[in-house]
């Protein structure tokens, strides 16, 4: 079997999880935590940091950290993970969805200020699969009608925009440490800011929102802690950035080569005017002739045993949000599209070229 992903565990993790193990520090109170959160800070160019127990905890904090009320709206992409969408209506607040560019796979900016009222008050950007949201926009808008920015990075750790890395861009920023994103810490998530009174608020939330008078709770908060036993991975990952920035973007150039005769799948774009992609995952598409459908390719590569997964099932799309009377009138086309004819193969760090042309032959078999 050749996995959708598979990590790269070969640095220092061994060691600092010894260290973790030898001096009992292994709960959230251990000094890999803050040493994390330092490192990561560091390396995007942001004043604070604080690490969490997932990427999907991140968003909660980090739309709680801004203190969106009840009834106020956000702008989103539709195509994307349910968490960015779930974290708002849980807290009252309103998702209004835009729809993607079909070659970027990311949200149409041009499309944003269309959407916005008089209960607008941010707009979520979520970075999607290897190329960047045209951030600087973005940021015109923002600035225009004084709204937030809350930049989901979480499949970005590397990622430049102009030059810039992601996660340095939101009035908030988040990061996901999944075992398939490019550092993993198993499960894990960060959320950034440069603002003083933001990165306290992260910090509260995430610990019970604990006061100076510990067991007296004036806000309810969430445990949301990264354990030192997590961060110490962390560390060791963060170590390795450049390697595996390099690796993710060779695996991707290899793809590339293999795969440029394929005539009935259109590849990922190699770069924008602002950004290269640095393929977090190698995400094809089918082209619109083509007869069969993403689940069956993936159906018969898994027959071959080359794991795969599909694209975001769009929010305006989902059940659970329909049911609740959410996005009933919303026509996003280009989203539905990508999650029929859109599918990634594998593209962990621990893929070697044997690998990439054993998967690149099989989709020349199935799809030829």
């Amino acid at each position: 079997m050749i996995p959708v992903n598979s990590p790269l565990l070969t640095g220092n993790e061994k060691k600092y999880l010894k260290e973790c193990i030898d001096t009992g520090w292994i709960s959230s109170e251990g000094p890999f935590v803050s040493r994390f959160e330092d490192g990561v800070a560091k390396y995007i160019g942001r004043k604070y940091a604080t690490a969490c127990s997932s990427g999907s905890a991140a968003i909660n904090i980090a739309v709680r950290a801004l203190e969106l009320e009840k009834g106020d709206e956000v702008i989103m992409p539709t195509f994307t993970i349910i968490s960015c969408a779930q974290f708002l209506v849980t807290n009252g607040i309103k998702p209004v969805l835009v729809d993607s560019n079909y070659e970027t796979l990311n949200m149409k900016v041009e499309d944003i200020e269309a959407k916005i009222t008089s209960k607008t008050k941010a707009i979520m950007i979520v970075h999607i699969f290897g190329l960047t949201v045209d951030v600087d926009p973005v940021i015109e808008i923002a600035k225009k009608y004084n709204l937030k920015i809350i930049e989901d990075a979480a499949e970005m750790f590397g990622q430049e925009y102009k030059k810039q890395k992601c996660g340095k861009f939101g009035d908030v920023s988040i990061f996901s440490f999944y075992s398939n994103k490019h550092i993993t810490t198993g499960e894990g998530g960060m959320v950034l800011t440069d603002n003083k009174y933001i990165d306290s608020r992260a910090k509260s939330l995430r610990n019970l929102c604990f006061t100076s008078d510990r067991f007296v709770h004036t806000e309810l908060g969430y445990n949301y802690r990264m354990t030192n036993v997590q961060a110490a991975i962390g560390v060791a990952q963060l170590e390795q950035i450049d390697f595996i920035e390099k690796k993710k973007r060779w695996i991707g150039y290899k793809y590339n080569h293999f795969l440029e005769n394929l005539k009935n799948i259109n590849l990922p774009l190699v770069k924008t005017n602002y950004c290269e992609n640095i393929y977090w995952v190698y995400a094809i598409t089918l082209k619109d002739n083509y007869f069969k459908t993403a689940k069956q390719v993936m159906s018969e590569l898994k027959d071959k045993n080359i794991g795969t997964r599909p694209f975001f099932y769009p929010m305006h799309k989902q059940p659970i949000f329909n049911k609740m009377g959410l996005f009933l009138d919303d026509k996003l086309p280009n989203s539905e599209k990508l999650y029929q004819q859109g599918l990634y193969i594998p593209s962990g760090l621990a893929l070697t070229e044997i690998e990439i042309k054993e998967v690149s032959l099989a989709l020349y078999k199935i799809v030829n």
